[in-house]
Order: structure tokens, then sequence, then C-alpha cells
């Protein structure tokens, strides 16, 4: 009968900044404004004969460039039915409810999310995880995404 282990990856190291806003409906949404996100994982694989289900590191490194390529970026739901985005000459302008905010295309990512919420962050990061990481024989794979003290959520993948 075969053993599965979960493990738990959670680094200090594991983080980037970012700034956002929350949209809540056609017609509200927060300011603009950061966080400090932290991303972590939870891995269920069978474990091998060795004693060893899942090679750490390369989790541990792919969570590290998941982060790198986020950090100290603006982010943007390029999929939000009440905010349109369009590119003109280097900038994104980005119109809200009659509001027009600019944005430096090279500091900002547009993202096919339809909020900036740890929720469809979550969402997101682990959908690019099962698209570039080689994730093996792993039967589980949950990423959680913090953006801050007490607020987190998580999105989980399972093998069928």
């Amino acid at each position: 009968m075969a053993q599965l282990a979960t493990l738990h990856i959670d680094k200090q190291a594991h983080k980037f900044s970012a700034a956002h806003f929350t949209i809540f409906s056609e017609t509200e949404r927060e300011r603009l404004h950061g966080h400090n996100y932290g991303v972590s994982a939870r891995i269920v694989a069978e474990m091998g004969e060795n004693g060893f289900s899942a090679d750490y590191n390369v989790y541990k490194r792919y969570l590290q460039k998941l982060c790198d390529a986020h950090d100290e970026y603006m982010l943007l739901p390029g999929l939000s039915p009440w905010l349109t985005v369009e590119e003109r000459e280097g900038e994104y302008f980005a119109t809200f409810s009659g509001k027009t905010l600019r944005f430096p295309v090279d500091e900002t990512l547009l993202l096919p999310i339809v909020n900036v919420t740890v929720e469809a962050l979550a969402h997101y990061l682990l959908e690019r995880t099962l698209e570039e990481a080689a994730i093996g024989d792993l039967v589980e794979l949950e990423l959680f995404v913090t953006s801050g003290d007490g607020q987190k959520a998580s999105a989980c993948w399972q093998a069928s």
C-alpha cells in the first residue's frame, strides 16, 4: 500500500511586494495601495522507497521564481468587467467608473484575472505553476497567498 506524505513550504523569502486596488462593484473600488504578499505551498505525494516524496528544492526554487516575477509591480486585472485597460505609448490607461489611472507598462502586470484579490492570485499562481513547473507524480498541490497577517487564500489542484 502506498504511503502519502504532505510537505509544507512556507519560507519567509517567498514574498513579493506589489500595488493594486480591489474592485467591489461597477462603481466602488479601493484606493491604490500595496501589500507584501507571501506565497506558500502544500504538496501531497507518494513516498518513494528512499523515504522521500518530493524534492523540496525544486518547489522552493519555483516559488521563488513566481515571487520574483511579480515583485515591485502594479497589478491590474485584465478580465474585470468594470475596468477598461488600454495600452498607449508605453502606458496602461486603466479606466474605472469614469476615472482613468495611468501606469507605466514596464512597471505593471496585466494579469488574466477578474480582480486582484488573494483568492484570484492564488488561482492564477496555481495555474502558472501547473503550466510551467514539473509537477511529477504529485497527488495534490495547494498554493496559498497571504496579503498580511490573518489574510490568506488558497487554490488546490488534485491529480485525477
